[in-house]
Order: C-alpha cells, then sequence, then structure tokens
C-alpha cells in the first residue's frame, strides 16, 4: 500500500502545473578581476544551480563558493581563504524577477530583458539590475548576463600589498540554459 501511495504521489507531483518551474545544476559562471601587466585573476564555476518559475518570472541561483576554479591552486587558496572567506560565507545567492518574460512568444533569436533583484555575497545583500539576453533553444531557456560587481559593495578586502594587482571591478558572467 506504502509503495502505491508513493507511485501515485510521484506521478502528481509530475503533472501538477505547480512544477513548471525550470532548473539546471550546470550553469556557469566565470568572472576577471584582472590588472593589466599583471597576473590574471580569473576563474570559472559550473556547478551553478538556478531555477525559473515562468509564470511569476522568478529567478534563483545558487553558487558554491568553494567550487570557483583557477588556473593556479595558490590563487584559488587566497581566494578561498583570504578574500571570500569561503568556510564561513560558503554561498553567494541571487533572487529576482525578469521583466516583461513571456516564454510562450519566445524564439530562437535572443532578445535584451531586465533582470531586477538581490545579491547575497560575503554575508552582504545588494540590489542589482543587470541585461541579459534570453532565447529558447532546443535545451529549454538560455540566459547569458554580464555585469559588474565591486568588492566594496560586499565588504571582500583586498590586502595592500596586492591592491594594485587585483581589481575592485570583478566582471561577471552567468550563463545557464533551464529545462
Amino acid at each position: 500500500m506504502k509503495k502505491i501511495t508513493l507511485i501515485v504521489f510521484i506521478i502528481i507531483s509530475y503533472t501538477s502545473p505547480a512544477q513548471q518551474k525550470m532548473i539546471t545544476h550546470a550553469g556557469i559562471i566565470n568572472f576577471e578581476a584582472s590588472i593589466p601587466f599583471f597576473e590574471e585573476v580569473k576563474a570559472t564555476n559550473n556547478q551553478i544551480f538556478c531555477t525559473l518559475e515562468p509564470k511569476i518570472s522568478e529567478l534563483n541561483c545558487v553558487v558554491a563558493i568553494k567550487q570557483f576554479q583557477f588556473k593556479r591552486a595558490l590563487m584559488q587558496t587566497h581566494f578561498n581563504e583570504n578574500y571570500m572567506e569561503s568556510a564561513k560565507y560558503a554561498r553567494a545567492t541571487f533572487k529576482g524577477k525578469i521583466e516583461k518574460l513571456d516564454i510562450k512568444n519566445m524564439d530562437t533569436i535572443a532578445k535584451e530583458y531586465q533582470i531586477k533583484g538581490k545579491i547575497v555575497l560575503h554575508g552582504q545583500a545588494k540590489k542589482i539590475n543587470v541585461k541579459a539576453q534570453i532565447r529558447k533553444t532546443v535545451d529549454g531557456i538560455e540566459i547569458i548576463t554580464n555585469f559588474d560587481l565591486n568588492t566594496d559593495d560586499f565588504k571582500i578586502e583586498i590586502p595592500f600589498i596586492v591592491s594594485n594587482k587585483i581589481s575592485k571591478t570583478v566582471n561577471t558572467q552567468l550563463k545557464c540554459v533551464l529545462q
């Protein structure tokens, strides 16, 4: 009897209208805080979890800070221990709304949308407004956005000894395909 109840519950949950949420566990976020003539400060994280609820145009993303990968292991260690304090602030989150999102009328040609929301990084919250290119693909809905974040806004301290080698303005790119 318990197995039948469980199977019925699973079938209902998959066919329920509440299951319109689109997700991905394979979003990619890149950032760069390089200064010309110094060593490249660049990392990639390809384990971003994002959800999109098309009915209410809500986008949520969660980033595990320790998953950022650098070319050099020492740079990754400094990033996690000295700058991001990833043992204390393990995740960054974003929750926002995509303005005028209409998936029914979307096609394969990317259109620009505004995404307004709140990012929480290093224990600090900040409202942001970014432009994104959104389009329908064979695999789902693709979202690509580029935006800058300032380390001062999130109380991320860059030691004086390297402050001329790392930019306080961090160019950030998010790309994900939600299904």
